[in-house]
């Protein structure tokens, strides 16, 4: 399981990771108020992503980042229903 140290890193591979096969790929996000530490784990059953961070700015990136997969799957569905409606 790769542990990335950069989140440009990353987010490169997890994007391509996701690509590959929307179906089966899944995110998950886990804070430890604790230590304050963010995980983000992202996985398509064979492959798995891993990023932790303890800084403030890495959330609003992995917030981002997790709305890109919702925005592609809706507008894939717009698409396909503008087809099937055209």
């Amino acid at each position: 399981m790769p542990q990335y140290q950069t989140w440009e890193e990353f987010s490169h591979a997890a994007e391509k990771l996701y690509l590959a096969d929307p179906m089966k790929a899944g995110v998950v996000l886990r804070y430890r108020h604790a230590n304050g530490n963010l995980c983000i784990k992202v996985t398509d059953d064979l492959a798995c992503l891993v990023y932790r961070t303890d800084q403030a700015q890495d959330v609003k990136k992995t917030e981002k980042f997790h709305s890109q997969p919702t925005r592609l799957i809706v507008a894939k569905e717009s698409r396909s229903v503008t087809m099937e409606t055209g």
